[in-house]
């Protein structure tokens, strides 16, 4: 392989992946060795060839982008993911960061800041679009260093916030914990409403920030 980069491509719009795959073979030092059209061939894909980073899309049918990145990290945790997608979203954001994404690219980057995003995700450092790390930056700017909670939250709340940082969507909170997606919202935003966040990306980050979560837990 030498220091050829080795790039695979999961996205489910054909001419996303064509044109990806055209700029990116104009490139030295680069090779794309395989695309997908969604998540779960991605991930059966990926266990074979073993890329070194993969552009992953987010919306994607049969699985999506998050869940892809989970297994693949599971399975492989030295293959870079850098997300190239469309949504800037708080409920695709911090999921796709805390699933183990190294990289998250809007679709309207250059092609010169996707090269060297490619380059730079590939040594290891992370990566965000300029929209991506305001947002971030927005949403811990606005966290309250001490909420206040005289109503501290219930043992399953604390349970439901540590899923939130995990990345898990409400539905995959009311599967984990075996109950209805409508007992997941009112504890979410019963939650919200106790600390005085304004978003799960504020309550991932407040986890987080007290020793609730770790960025190095299992996100499967």
């Amino acid at each position: 392989m030498g220091n050829v980069i080795r790039v695979y491509i999961a996205d489910d719009h054909q001419i996303v992946r064509r044109g990806i795959r055209q700029l990116l073979s104009t490139e030295a030092g680069i090779e794309v060795v395989g695309e997908a059209s969604n998540g779960r061939e991605a991930v059966a894909e990926v266990e074979k060839i073993k890329p070194d980073i993969v552009l992953m899309d987010l919306v994607m049918p049969v699985m999506d982008g998050i869940e892809a990145i989970r297994q693949i990290k599971a399975g492989h945790p030295s293959i870079q993911i850098l997300v190239l997608t469309s949504f800037a979203t708080d409920d695709k954001v911090f999921p796709a960061i805390k699933a183990g994404a190294l990289g998250y690219l809007i679709k309207d980057t250059g092609p010169e800041d996707l090269i060297n995003a490619i380059r730079q995700v590939h040594k290891g450092e992370p990566t965000l679009h300029s929209s991506i790390a305001q947002k971030l930056l927005k949403e811990i700017s606005h966290m309250p260093d001490q909420p206040a909670s005289p109503d501290p939250l219930t043992e399953r709340e604390v349970e439901v916030l540590k899923l939130i940082a995990r990345g898990l969507s409400n539905q995959e909170i009311a599967e984990t914990l075996v109950v209805s997606v409508a007992t997941v919202y009112t504890h979410v935003s019963r939650v919200l409403d106790k600390l005085h966040l304004a978003s799960r990306t504020q309550a991932a980050l407040y986890a987080l920030h007290e020793g609730l979560a770790s960025l190095y837990d299992d996100a499967g």
